[in-house]
């Protein structure tokens, strides 16, 4: 599991504070505005949404925002006009970055994030600087309790997963895009508690940095997803645990 990855559980784990809670939520409102748009309004007939709405859920975002995400997205409560943008840059040590963005302001949007990169040594990059680096997964993380992970690996292979890693507290199991659902599906029918299944962009190959600039990743990693047009943020970073523990914000 990449270094960033482990970040992503270890804060998922700790949940969020109610003072970041309603930035939480607007993201979370945009994801499902999208794939609403995107897919029609039915979660039952759209795969994009109905993770969308199962990652909000998740957050305890309430049921009538969820509704009124939706709505907002087929018309039913006025338009909202979000572009979604990947941008690309080099982070501290020269690792690779990708930031998902939904916005409705570009001009702000990629000046914030160049003053993030900025301000942390990095900088960004053109559309394809980076990109090649990575490609789309399913991602689904199953927490360790009790179980084994050999057979839940077995299972999720069986299942047609690419991939499964494991690390102290975590099984992380890969698919292709298009897998990810009938492998969560057979990995639930199996009793095991999905803790998060999505899509995200896996790098191909890890960079190694040390705990110095392991801990200046983790920061512009934070403050990029601070920001309230950011969704999410993909790392080649090859991250010890050692430095994942030292790192305090």
């Amino acid at each position: 599991m990449s270094g960033h990855s482990k970040w992503a559980t270890i804060k998922r784990a700790k949940g969020i504070t109610d003072a970041k809670r309603g930035a939480v939520f607007t993201k979370l409102s945009r994801e499902i505005i999208i794939a609403a748009k995107q897919g029609g309004g039915d979660a039952g007939m759209n795969l994009k949404l109905r993770m969308a709405v199962s990652r909000a859920k998740a957050q305890n975002m309430p049921n009538e925002n969820i509704e009124r995400a939706i709505a907002k997205a087929t018309g039913a409560a006025g338009e909202e006009q979000l572009d979604e943008i990947t941008y690309e840059g080099y982070g501290p040590g020269g690792v690779a970055i990708l930031i998902a963005v939904l916005t409705d302001n570009r001009n702000r949007t990629v000046a914030e994030i160049r003053h993030r990169f900025s301000r942390s040594g990095g900088n960004l990059g053109e559309t394809g600087s980076v990109g090649w680096q990575f490609e789309p997964k399913g991602v689904i993380s199953i927490p360790l309790d009790g179980s084994d992970a050999d057979e839940v690996a077995l299972l999720a292979i069986d299942a047609g997963a690419d991939d499964v890693n494991v690390d102290e507290q975590t099984i992380e199991v890969q698919t292709t895009p298009a897998n990810l659902e009938a492998v969560r599906k057979a990995l639930e029918a199996n009793k095991l508690n999905i803790e998060n299944a999505d899509f995200e962009m896996i790098p191909k190959t890890l960079m190694e940095v040390d705990e110095k600039a392991a801990h200046q990743v983790l920061r512009l990693i934070d403050q990029l997803e601070d920001l309230e047009d950011v969704q999410r943020v993909y790392s080649n970073a090859d991250i010890s645990d050692a430095a994942m523990e030292s790192y305090e914000g």
